[in-house]
């Protein structure tokens, strides 16, 4: 009987403990207070009620975010820019805190006893910076309005050749790496006490300098430093159509810039002139003679080229003489240009750029070459006509006159071979005489009248139409 009764007395004890301790641990996980020395973000909260420090929380974060920042620019006439945090794009939040309170509450009794005891005392705000919003607020046209655009240096060449340069513009520009860096240091890490007022936010914008794209030094790397050519044509007696065309495809020329290894392409010039300023009728040479023509003229261009590219060693890609000498330059230093068929082109070998000036003033035709290019060299051009191709008869039908008697309508001209050496000179001496070319010019026909039947088998048969239009754009049966 006492063995029962003193069973029944333990068990009542370890059921009053149980009671007790469960008592407490509820007593303990229910707490609605933040455990002791807690503090977020400067601010203690510790012992205090867990529904009013949410809710206070959330009114201290929308205060900081409402903080004033000034923004100001070292600048004349820029006012000084103020705004919030917020409209700054800077948010705070305090999730892992926020978390952490929830623990408190959920779970299983032993998650929440481990939750409260191992609660941490120091909690940091998170700043967060969405700086697309700044960015929007000081944009580029802000930066254009209020700074103003970059202006490219440019190169011109004088009256008197010299190659002169206006230098660029640079413009201040804000420089956003320093501004992220600036603010992040500035942003507060922690809540205001009451006692203490909001304090001001300032900074000022960094700038830095911005330069456009060209600038003198860039382009003096390109190497025009100076004329190193100057080569010009006549066009005598042209009439107004062949000195519009010789014109247009000047000024179609005229400020090109070759880049070292680049290839001057006649082809291009002209395509260019004839979409911008299109040609004058002006006569072209067929098959060997002058006829009406469009574009006619424009030949005299592109061998004023060729001379001067071969006055400064350049390689010649493509070029062909004309069938027929021209009056302004000697045999052997032309350049006939046929659309679709006869190119003119040339390769830039110096280690520089090459700047090319072409125009038309008075009665002369001027290209000329800027650049670098060794002032103790020089080339010279010498041409040879080392054959003369005898003029040939051409006979056509004429009734009208007696048989057996001959009548000379137009008298012909002789053809030529002619073969052309450029000599370079170094401080004065022969250094190399090469030959550059040999080029047939063809002899143009005596054409006789005559009334036989055997016309036929006293032509030449030789000499069948190419239909080449060299010298301009079209012909007459174009």
């Amino acid at each position: 009987m006492k063995k029962i009764h003193l069973t029944l007395i333990i068990i009542a004890g370890i059921v009053l403990i149980g009671s007790v301790v469960a008592g407490w641990i509820h007593l303990y996980i229910s707490q609605n207070t933040i455990p002791d020395h807690v503090q977020v973000g400067t601010w203690a909260v510790g012992g205090k009620k867990k529904d009013d420090v949410l809710k206070e929380l959330d009114a201290r974060l929308k205060e900081l975010q409402l903080q004033p920042l000034t923004l100001s620019v070292n600048a004349k006439n820029i006012p000084d820019v103020t705004m919030t945090l917020e409209d700054a794009g800077v948010t705070f939040d305090v999730d892992d805190f926020r978390n952490a309170v929830a623990s408190l509450y959920e779970g299983s009794w032993t998650a929440r006893i481990k939750a409260r005891k191992n609660f941490r005392q120091d909690w940091g705000l998170s700043p967060h910076w969405n700086m697309s919003l700044i960015k929007e607020r000081f944009n580029s046209s802000w930066e254009e309005e209020h700074f103003g655009k970059p202006v490219n240096a440019s190169r011109r060449i004088t009256k008197a050749d010299e190659v002169v340069y206006i230098p660029e513009i640079s413009v201040s520009r804000i420089d956003w790496d320093t501004f992220i860096h600036t603010i992040t240091d500035l942003i507060p890490k922690g809540f205001l006490s009451p006692e203490q007022s909001p304090f001001p936010l300032k900074i000022k914008l960094p700038i830095y300098m911005q330069k456009p794209k060209v600038t003198v030094s860039s382009l003096k790397k390109e190497g025009i430093d100076r004329k190193i050519i100057e080569f010009d044509t006549g066009l005598g007696s042209s009439a107004e159509g062949r000195m519009y065309n010789v014109s247009s495809a000047a000024k179609a020329m005229d400020g090109m810039l070759l880049k070292s290894g680049d290839i001057f392409d006649y082809s291009k010039v002209i395509a260019k002139a004839e979409k911008k300023y299109g040609f004058h009728e002006a006569p072209v040479i067929l098959n060997g003679k002058l006829v009406p023509g469009i574009g006619g003229g424009i030949c005299q261009v592109s061998s004023t080229v060729y001379n001067a590219a071969l006055r400064t060693g350049l390689q010649i890609v493509e070029r062909r003489n004309h069938s027929l000498p021209v009056s302004y330059l000697p045999k052997g230093q032309d350049a006939t240009f046929a659309e679709g068929s006869i190119n003119f082109r040339f390769k830039n070998t110096t280690d520089k750029s090459l700047y090319i000036r072409a125009f038309v003033e008075g009665n002369t035709l001027t290209v000329k070459f800027f650049g670098t290019f060794p002032k103790n060299t020089e080339y010279q051009i010498e041409s040879q006509t080392v054959e003369t191709i005898p003029v040939t008869d051409k006979f056509v039908l004429n009734k009208d006159i007696p048989a057996g008697v001959q009548e000379v309508l137009q008298e012909g001209k002789p053809g030529y071979i002619v073969v052309t050496y450029q000599i370079k000179k170094v401080n004065g001496e022969i250094v190399e005489r090469k030959e550059i070319s040999r080029d047939t010019y063809r002899a143009q026909n005596r054409l006789i009248a005559v009334n036989s039947e055997e016309i036929n088998a006293r032509n030449d048969p030789s000499g069948t139409k190419n239909q080449i239009v060299e010298d301009g754009i079209s012909g007459p049966s174009f």
